[in-house]
């Protein structure tokens, strides 16, 4: 089992301590996302580590386990919709503007280094967000079994703090992320990836209007969609993983 190193660190972003874990000892730095309501702990808990073993092994990735907020952003239905996306907005900008220089600092990485996001069910939307509205942060995403019509958790994208935080939304409006930029990367820097299994359901239908939306604009997404025996948890999720990162990083 792949062992990782524990960090518990204060954000001033979020005006509280955040822990995450790291796994592999070099590589391209790749912040790994929870699904909803999870914790830094669940990629090892879950065996997504070990997925990847001879990667992280050989130096060629190195991992980034973060923590969510969920409860207090996406998942907090007994607060305002404009709570819940404040919330979410610190979150997004405690990933790239505090965790990410975090990130490269404990990765050794060299100046201009871009990192890579991967998540799985709301972190493969977190994972996704990163990408599209820091590109100069982040080269690419992984996004397993992905929900990404956040209208589900914070309601009406009419609200500006929602806008910013809906790619399906903000894909449609102009200004809102550097398509130009975007427009000029490789098909394997953002994966989409879902299942046609148990409970898969939404992540399919999400899954391909994202991939629907991406491609309207132009810009370069590779989808797969497994089969019918393919299901909402971990042990396809591994296997997902398994695959593209070695499509990607081997």
């Amino acid at each position: 089992m792949i062992q990782g190193t524990y960090y518990k660190e204060w954000s001033r972003m979020l005006g509280r301590d955040m822990e995450f874990k790291v796994y592999g000892h070099a590589g391209t730095p790749v912040l790994a996302l929870p699904a909803r309501g999870g914790r830094f702990y669940d990629w090892e808990n879950n065996g997504m580590p070990d997925a990847i073993a001879p990667l992280l092994n050989e130096g060629k990735v190195q991992l980034f386990c973060a923590d969510s907020i969920d409860a207090g952003s996406l998942l907090a239905g007994d607060t305002a919709p404009r709570r819940r996306a404040e919330m979410q907005e610190k979150y997004f900008n405690y990933l790239t503007s505090e965790l990410a220089p975090r990130i490269l600092t404990l990765n050794g990485a060299k100046k201009d280094t871009l990192l890579w996001a991967a998540g799985v069910d709301t972190g493969a939307y977190q994972a996704v967000n990163c990408r599209l509205r820091r590109p100069e942060v982040f080269a690419g995403a992984i996004g397993l079994s992905g929900l990404y019509d956040v209208s589900r958790f914070l309601g009406n994208a009419a609200d500006d703090l929602v806008l910013r935080n809906a790619p399906l939304a903000y894909l449609a409006e102009d200004g809102l992320v550097d398509k130009k930029l975007l427009a000029k990367v490789e098909e394997n820097t953002l994966l989409l990836c879902a299942g046609q299994g148990s409970y898969e359901g939404d992540a399919l239908v999400d899954t391909q209007t994202m991939t629907d939306a991406l491609t309207d604009c132009g810009l370069p997404v590779h989808l797969e969609v497994w089969g019918s025996d393919v299901s909402h948890d971990w042990y396809w999720w591994g296997k997902e993983l398994n695959l593209f990162a070695a499509r990607v990083f081997g």
